[in-house]
């Protein structure tokens, strides 16, 4: 069965391992949207590799660039609107986030509501609005699975087991933006 998928940020580097994947599983996978902060070039190389429907660039400035090129069929936007109709397109199936910040919030809300899995990379839309989120997708029935390599190793670990027979979980500070300063 193939399955359709949208990704934003699709430019960064979680965005261009999905693109990988996408290329190995080209008979299970079909991307039919891109979106990006400001790479134009790169989401344009996308759409013309994989014949996306939509894209989106995040810069309204570039805009005019993105749409000169890509197949005049592809529908281009920079603004919420589009981005919305983008996740929520009959054919999608899944969307990934990985977009940075606050910005995925409503495009997963969006996709969520109209009963889209979610592959989550972008931590902050669970860490600002995770009781939400995920109470909207208990309620549409969609899933929400974790990509990124912290969230996605405690899924991982957790699958199977009864939350009740967990007692705690400990994350470590081993990276990002504590990877440079002393214990102290």
């Amino acid at each position: 069965m193939q399955r359709t998928i949208v990704i934003l940020g699709s430019t960064g580097s979680i965005g261009e391992n999905a693109i990988w994947v996408a290329r190995a599983l080209n008979d299970e996978l079909t991307i039919s949207g891109v979106a990006a902060g400001r790479r134009w070039k790169r989401v344009a190389e996308q759409v013309q590799e994989f014949g996306c429907r939509r894209a989106a660039i995040a810069e309204p400035s570039l805009h005019a660039r993105l749409k000169q090129a890509v197949p005049s069929d592809c529908e281009v936007t920079s603004d919420h609107d589009g981005l919305i109709a983008m996740v929520t397109a009959p054919e999608v199936d899944m969307v990934l986030c990985a977009i940075t910040g606050t910005a995925g919030l409503l495009p997963v809300l969006a996709a969520i509501r109209a009963g889209k899995d979610i592959a989550l990379a972008s931590k902050e839309v669970l860490v600002m609005a995770g009781e939400l989120v995920m109470g909207e997708a208990r309620r549409c029935g969609s899933r929400i699975l974790p990509v990124d390599s912290e969230h996605s190793a405690i899924f991982q670990c957790l699958e199977g087991h009864a939350p009740d027979t967990i007692s705690r979980l400990i994350l470590t500070a081993s990276g990002g933006p504590f990877r440079t300063l002393s214990q102290d």
